[in-house]
Parts: C-alpha cells; structure tokens; sequence
C-alpha cells in the first residue's frame, strides 16, 4: 500500500514504536504513512512531539511520515478546538474518529468534524447521513473506507452516499499491530469490496490520498 493514513503506536493503543511501525512500512513498499495516535487535550502536544522525533528517522528509510492525531471520543462541541490546537502543536494531519457502530461515539462528531477547518479526514464514519456526506463533498473532507474489521460493516453505506454526492474516499488501515498493514492489492479489495469499480478504487487508493499528501506536506 502505497499511503496509509491512519495508524496507531504505543503512544495510543498499538504495539509498536513509531520509529518500528515506520521501519514495517518501509519494508512493505509503503511510501507515505502518517502517525494518528488516540489523542485528546490530555495527551496532545506528547504524541505530536514525540511522533515527529520518529517521522524524521524514518526518513532514513525512504519513508515519508505525517505527524498527527486521530482526535477520539472528544466532545463535538470541542473538536474544532481541539483540532485548531493540534495543528498549531504541529501535527500534519488531523483524523478524527467518527460515528462508528463498534463504539459509543458522541451524536454529532461527524458534523462537527466535517464542519470544521482543521480536520483531514473523518474515520470509519458509521451509518453517515446524507446530510453530513454531501457537506463532505461541499467542504473537501475527506471519507475513511478502512480495512479494520470492527469498523469496516459500514463501508458500503459511505462509500455509496460518497458517490451519490461526489465526496472523496481514501482507504486506510487504521492499524494497531503488524498484521493490520496491507499491500496495495488488499487495499483494492477492500475499496471494491465497498461496491467501488476497479477504477473508482485506485482513485482512492492512488490519486485522492496522493493529493491529500500533497497538500499536507
């Protein structure tokens, strides 16, 4: 997989160093991976400091790494705080984790997060309204189709109102240990799975992402 843009480290809940999961990347042909560790106020500025050290030895490895967060379960009034905060403490990208069926997410996240400026892309968006995808696709924030079992039954839900409404999708990993990376292919199958043609799937996994990057970096 060329770019993964949601993966986790011991700084949140995964299993390994950053600087590990980068060097696993590298070794898989990845390109360009981003750090997104759980962070709310509590935790912010250390996975963001502490991440960036990590990206900059990956580099070593041909690797490029985006320092960022993924905000989790933070109050929809406050992501847009939060969020602005993030960014000005340097991250590179900000995911914030949506509505999913598999946690108790705050009502009103998804909203919220796609209203707000400083957010890259709404994860694993469960049962998304119509509402909320269309102003998705007005605003330019971006859709997470993710290979992640335990949020990944609503996959086709998004990704079908993403295409009614013209909203961009990326695939990710949402990765917490080793196993979770995945090669291109798998990347592939996964956005087909979703109901995407062949074509509509690599745009997603190739040009939406590369785009994305583009701007970030």
């Amino acid at each position: 997989m060329r770019i993964d843009l949601h993966t986790h480290t011991f700084l949140s809940d995964g299993e390994l160093l950053p600087i590990e999961l980068a060097r696993r990347a590298a070794v898989m042909n990845h390109e360009v991976i981003a750090f997104t560790d759980h962070a709310s106020l509590s935790n912010l500025e250390d996975i963001i400091n502490k991440g960036t050290r990590d990206a900059l030895l990956a580099e070593e490895f041909g690797l490029k790494v985006l320092p960022g967060v993924e905000i989790t379960h933070v109050p929809p009034s406050k992501i847009a705080e939060v969020s602005e905060k993030a960014k000005k403490l340097g991250a590179k990208i900000v995911v914030i984790h949506g509505e999913t069926i598999s946690e108790p997410v705050a009502p009103g996240t998804n909203h919220e997060s796609i209203m707000c400026e400083f957010v890259d892309i709404l994860a694993h968006p469960g049962f998304i309204s119509e509402e909320d995808v269309k102003l998705a696709a007005d605003r330019g924030t971006i859709l997470e189709i993710t290979s992640r079992p335990s949020h990944a039954l609503t996959n086709g839900h998004v990704a079908k109102l993403a295409q009614k409404y013209g909203a961009e999708m990326v695939v990710n990993t949402d990765t917490h240990s080793p196993k979770d990376l995945i090669t291109e292919e798998r990347a592939l199958q996964i956005a087909m799975g979703a109901g995407l043609k062949k074509a509509e799937a690599e745009q997603c996994v190739y040009d939406i992402a590369q785009k994305l990057v583009r701007k970030l970096i």
